[in-house]
């Protein structure tokens, strides 16, 4: 039980910060008199959402591994690193956790306007297509996912492994967040949607944040078995 009480905590921080970050970001440069190169925000929140992986990793990593994303549970599960009762029980702590970070941010900005939600068509700063935001979605995922497996599969690594992965997810948010405004994470995503409200454009999308992520996640790892197995 107390590890996914870690994966719901940890999933929540998640939200929460990078999320929060995202919101925060935008309306402090919205709001200077300054001309701000767009990339530079795209930075901050790059960086809110790595740092928060670091964090976490180095908070709970002991307890429940830190996966705190739906589709990394997915991709220890076909990597054989994970049984079916744990995996569910990440899942539904990693949701939870995630409709709860976006729940407070909604209670801290007293609006669910804004939340860091992803999204393609009109929701994309690159006005990218449904299909293109999937494959998109699904590579960014394919790489941090095949990164965790990398830095994970040797004891000797632990003390590294929170770093490598923050800064892998800040690598993935600074090619995403122009596309997708970047999810990997089916929870991080959901949470958001979900406080947006029912009817809304973050909900009516957010089935390819789902779907996306956890296909990425699945094919990492039957990428990373094929190239670790022993010849």
């Amino acid at each position: 039980m107390k590890k996914y009480v870690a994966e719901f905590i940890g999933t929540c921080v998640l939200t929460l910060f990078g999320c929060g970050s995202a919101v925060a970001a935008n309306t402090l440069l919205g709001k200077s008199n300054v001309v701000v190169p767009l990339g530079f925000s795209t930075l901050l929140i790059a960086f809110a959402f790595g740092l928060s992986i670091v964090a976490m990793a180095y908070s709970i990593g002991n307890i429940s591994g830190c996966h705190i994303n739906p589709a990394v549970s997915l991709g220890m599960l076909v990597s054989g690193r994970m049984d079916v009762k744990d995996f569910v029980g990440y899942i539904v702590a990693q949701f939870l956790g995630g409709i709860l970070g976006a729940a407070l941010l909604c209670v801290i900005l007293g609006s669910n306007a804004a939340l860091g939600t992803n999204g393609f068509g009109e929701a994309s700063a690159m006005g990218i297509s449904a299909g293109i935001a999937f494959l998109v979605e699904v590579i960014l995922t394919f790489v941090f996912v095949l990164a965790i497996l990398g830095v994970t599969s040797k004891p000797e690594n632990s003390s590294v492994a929170g770093l490598v992965i923050g800064l892998s997810l800040t690598l993935i948010h600074i090619m995403g967040i122009p596309f997708t405004g970047t999810s990997v994470n089916p929870a991080r995503s959901f949470g958001p949607a979900l406080m947006s409200g029912f009817g809304s454009l973050p909900l009516s999308q957010v089935w390819v944040f789902i779907l996306a992520p956890l296909v990425g996640g699945a094919l990492a790892a039957l990428c990373y078995n094929f190239l670790s197995k022993e010849d």
